[in-house]
């Protein structure tokens, strides 16, 4: 099962106390999860459009608990605000129904059960809503930024798709819509990939550290074995003379070891003064050669 499945599967099980939330997250299920429709003799008819059985479970028992048996259909969208004016028109919950905060959180889990999807969080952080009117991905929008979550609205094709991709912003929409499992779940897998990454930039670092240091060293080396060809160790300074056989017998030695055989010891900004010098008079070397 995806992550985005399981996050479905756990707000399909939230069942609102309040009837003005039930109210909400229904809106939004007929809304974006099913077709209303009015027959010529005047009947209301409404079928859910959804490939998720989510939907339709969290819709039955929506339905169930907000309105009793003698409840007609046409009465129950009345009481969503849906009536034949706007049914099918895409323009959202009437905002009575989603004033309150409670009833935006009920509003954006039905939303999610219906129109969201989120990607695999090992790989990427992606949330979103897929709406097919720019007054629905607005709606969404707004309600996100109530709860002071910061998400964007974008056109794909035909489609206005609000999205979040900041791992912490989609972690509180998670809080936000009830989804307190899956939110651990993804903190899990954050703090995993986190670490991997600090260990990771790390190791990476230490290896170019390590690469430089040998280089540099090597590089050293051949100075020194190119000054010993041409005009001997003994005709240096001897505070060169010593820093060139400390290098050529320490060939692994960082400069602040190398700093630390001499007596006294000299720090690591004084040996690398030493070794420069020394890089200049194999330079002149080359040159007359």
């Amino acid at each position: 099962m995806s992550f985005s499945a399981e996050v479905k599967e756990e707000l399909e099980k939230i069942m609102p106390p309040a009837r003005h939330c039930r109210l909400a997250e229904l809106s939004a299920i007929v809304e974006f999860g099913c077709h209303v429709e009015k027959a010529s003799n005047g009947e209301v008819r409404i079928t859910i459009h959804s490939e998720n059985d989510a939907v339709a479970r969290k819709y039955f028992t929506l339905w169930k608990k907000t309105f009793n048996i003698s409840t007609g259909i046409a009465k129950a969208l009345q009481a969503l605000k849906y009536t034949g004016d706007n049914a099918g028109a895409g323009k959202g919950a009437d905002p009575v129904l989603i004033k309150s905060s409670c009833c935006k959180r009920a509003y954006l889990r039905g939303a999610f059960l219906c129109i969201g999807s989120m990607s695999n969080p090992e790989k990427g952080y992606h949330l979103e809503f897929v709406c097919e009117t720019d007054r629905q991905a607005l709606q969404i929008q707004e309600a996100i930024h109530s709860f002071d979550i910061e998400a964007k609205v974008v056109r794909r094709k035909k489609y206005n798709v609000v999205y979040l991709k900041e791992g912490a912003g989609i972690v509180d929409l998670l809080n936000v819509m009830g989804a307190h499992v899956s939110l651990m779940n993804l903190e899990n897998l954050r703090i995993e990939k986190e670490m991997r990454n600090s260990i990771n930039r790390q190791v990476n670092c230490e290896t170019a550290n390590i690469t430089k240091t040998v280089n540099a060293a090597s590089r050293q080396l051949e100075d020194i074995q190119l000054i010993q060809k041409h005009i001997g160790l003994l005709g240096l300074p001897e505070h060169l003379r010593e820093i060139a056989l400390l290098r050529l017998a320490h060939p692994e030695s960082s400069l602040q070891e190398l700093g630390g055989y001499l007596n006294p010891p000299v720090g690591k900004s004084g040996v690398n003064h030493r070794l420069r010098k020394l890089s200049e008079i194999a330079s002149e070397i080359q040159v007359k050669a």
